[in-house]
């Protein structure tokens, strides 16, 4: 697992225990970038269920100021923190070990927002409607800000909340889709 591009491209990242996460796979990461940026002028970067914390070192890589990146699993911390000092990070991200529920009431007593925001759960742990309808509620989500959803095909996405629409959405091969939602201008 590496970094695909930007300050830190070509950066190895340790991978979390496939017994704890499902890392999305370099080629996923590379098609998911080059459909929201592929690069940013600052921001900040939400990454529920962030395994590695891969894809909020990417958004950092391509140009995000910041990311939260949140897991309950301690072994996924833990990957997420040895990835942080690897790439002196540190200062650029804040980790949370709670459940995504938890982490989304936290974030919403700071009065944060965020411009990019993926949901990456296991995929037989997928709560997608409760966790969508927790960013709207909880105005967690900036004007013009983007959520990013990668989940077995297999599992059904929600319809969509009246107030996002469908940017983008792609499968890739026979198991895996992305959808990424906007908020409704």
């Amino acid at each position: 697992m590496r970094v695909i591009a930007g300050s830190h491209k070509g950066r190895q990242l340790k991978a979390a225990s496939k017994k704890v996460t499902r890392p999305t796979s370099d080629k996923i990461k590379e098609s998911l970038f080059q459909q929201i940026g592929p690069y940013f002028e600052g921001g900040v970067c939400l990454d529920l269920y962030a395994g590695s914390g891969a894809l909020g070192i990417e958004a950092i890589s391509r140009g995000v100021d910041s990311a939260v990146l949140v897991d309950k699993n301690p072994h996924a911390i833990h990957t997420i923190k040895e990835n942080m000092e690897r790439l002196q990070l540190e200062n650029q991200v804040e980790i949370y070990r709670l459940d995504a529920k938890r982490a989304l009431h936290a974030l919403h007593k700071k009065a944060q927002q965020f411009q990019l925001i993926f949901i990456d759960p296991p995929y037989d742990k997928a709560d997608f409607s409760g966790v969508i309808e927790n960013i709207l509620m909880l105005d967690l989500l900036a004007e013009n800000g983007l959520i990013c959803c990668e989940y077995a095909i297999s599992h059904q996405l929600p319809v969509t909340p009246e107030s996002l629409t469908v940017m983008k959405q792609k499968k890739y091969g026979s198991t895996t889709g992305i959808t990424i939602y906007t908020k409704k201008q």
